[in-house]
């Protein structure tokens, strides 16, 4: 039993579709709708495959969990045609597990990039309702460069090929996993507490948001609850990792419209941001805190006010030069425009689809960790362009400078941890945990037997975002490209896994 999740059983594969064909994206629907895949992965049970489909429900109501057993060489009946960003999944299923899903709109291998090609998607198929996935654009009066594996200066590995026409791009096509590390793969057999250490080293600028959504689903499949310090303490870790990962991405989004100054100030803020974490934790990244049962330590929180008030002042400051500069607007505004319809269609999270319309964070909707004690705003925006998802990171800096003030206002005095005795236990056990990491949606969904780790899945936000980034590069232009990947602020390390 999945905790805490509505399971279903669907013995016949073949059902799959017409059970499924609930969660395909309706453009007419409210935009707050959460009827919503989330995720489809596979493990090993006995000779079989079991194939788990994971769905977001309405505010508040528990996820909903499919789940059907399949013998080796089965084919299944692929939802991509009706739910398009099922696809992404379906394909890292087939190459880790060798499923195959009939009718699948792109039957690309995903990580393996020397595997036998299984056809690109045909140009002409027709989605009644989801965009459909990104073709290959050949013409004669295109140039085409390939762009990566290895970029300048520190940017993550990955493969981009632009079609052009002079500064217009006709096409994107991406390739990723050149950082496939089988992160999933190497929590099996390590115990809870071990598996908190990896978690933290999937993404490194994520370390609190991957240790906190595994350490959830890791309490709620033994059904142990954590002391009230200890979840106050993790919530003030989430929001410190949020504030130096925006304050990054303010000074990268400065020194891509060529403002010098603000990308120097904008990364002396994210140092200043991470010194304070040091000071905190003795780690800059946070690390080496979050554990299944609580945290591994205490900490000493009273000297962090004054710190913090001192970066929000700074902050505000550096926010509002980069507001009032017009050079830096007029590069941001209207540049990759993500429609609210695609954004929902191909499963955008986060700041992405916040700044598309889509209003949903799971802190306030799906609250977890105590996160429902706290007041904060859930900032969102309809004109999709990378403008409004920097208004979406910077109104969330100060949400998050709010949250950390109450929480330090509150704080409990109290144990930090409770007794995780994995070792202890005897039998199978699963849990599902998820957090609104500065990325977006992030889930664990962990397999226990006998205290060990057997399957660990990730749902990694930058995995959803890279897939939907394309959908906003085809007819714009090259002198926009890289302000409009930095205004996604995502994570290849995370998406790769």
């Amino acid at each position: 039993m999945m905790r805490p999740c509505e399971e279903y059983i669907v013995d016949d594969p073949g059902q799959l579709g017409d059970i499924l064909a609930q969660l395909a994206a309706d453009p007419s629907a409210p935009p707050r709708t959460y009827n919503r895949l989330q995720g489809i992965w596979a493990r090993q049970v006995g000779d079989d495959i079991e194939l788990s489909y994971l769905a977001s429900a309405a505010i508040g109501e528990p996820f909903r969990l499919w789940r059907c057993r399949v013998s080796p060489g089965t084919e299944v009946p692929s939802l991509s045609p009706i739910v398009a960003l099922a696809g992404s999944y379906e394909r890292e299923v087939r190459d880790l597990y060798g499923i195959d899903f009939a009718g699948a709109l792109d039957r690309r291998s995903l990580i393996f990039h020397h595997a036998k090609a299984r056809g690109a998607p045909s140009q002409d198929q027709q989605v009644p309702i989801a965009p459909s996935a990104p073709t290959i654009v050949e013409s004669p009066d295109l140039q085409l460069l390939r762009f990566g594996p290895v970029r300048a200066d520190v940017v993550e590995s990955a493969r981009f090929a632009f079609s052009y026409a002079g500064e217009g791009i006709v096409h994107l096509e991406t390739q990723f996993f050149y950082k496939y590390r089988g992160m999933e793969k190497r929590f099996e057999g390590a115990t809870p507490t071990m598996g908190s250490i990896l978690a933290e080293r999937v993404s490194g600028v994520d370390s609190v948001a991957h240790a906190f959504a595994f350490a959830l689903a890791c309490e709620r499949a033994v059904g142990i609850e954590v002391p009230e310090r200890a979840q106050q303490l993790r919530v003030l870790l989430a929001e410190l990792e949020r504030i130096y990962n925006h304050l990054h991405y303010f000074g990268l989004l400065a020194k891509l419209t060529t403002l010098k100054v603000g990308e120097a100030e904008g990364h002396y803020l994210e140092e200043l941001a991470k010194q304070t974490n040091a000071s905190l934790t003795d780690s800059r990244f946070l690390r080496g805190l979050i554990t299944p049962g609580g945290l591994r330590k205490d900490l000493d929180v009273s000297a962090l006010e004054p710190m913090l008030m001192d970066l929000e002042e700074r902050v505000q400051g550096y926010l509002g030069t980069l507001n009032g500069t017009r050079s830096y607007l007029d590069r941001i505004e209207t540049t990759g425009v993500l429609e609210t319809h695609v954004a929902l269609a191909q499963g955008a999270t986060g700041p992405i689809e916040r700044a598309s319309g889509l209003d949903r964070d799971l802190r306030r909707d799906h609250p977890y960790g105590g996160y429902d004690r706290y007041q904060f705003v859930v900032p969102d925006a309809s004109a999709g362009d990378a403008r409004a998802r920097a208004l979406i990171r910077e109104e969330e800096l100060f949400a998050s400078f709010a949250i950390v003030q109450q929480i330090l206002k509150r704080l409990d005095h109290g144990p930090i941890q409770v007794p995780f005795e994995a070792a202890s236990l005897t039998g199978e056990a699963e849990g599902l945990g998820w957090v609104e990491g500065t990325r977006g949606t992030l889930i664990y969904a962990v397999y226990l037997e006998d205290g060990r780790l057997t399957r660990v899945k990730i749902k990694e936000p930058s995995f959803s975002n890279w897939r939907v980034f394309p959908y906003t590069v085809d007819g714009t232009n090259m002198m926009d490209y890289a302000i409009n990947e930095a205004s996604f602020g995502l994570s290849l390390a995370g998406n790769d896994r």
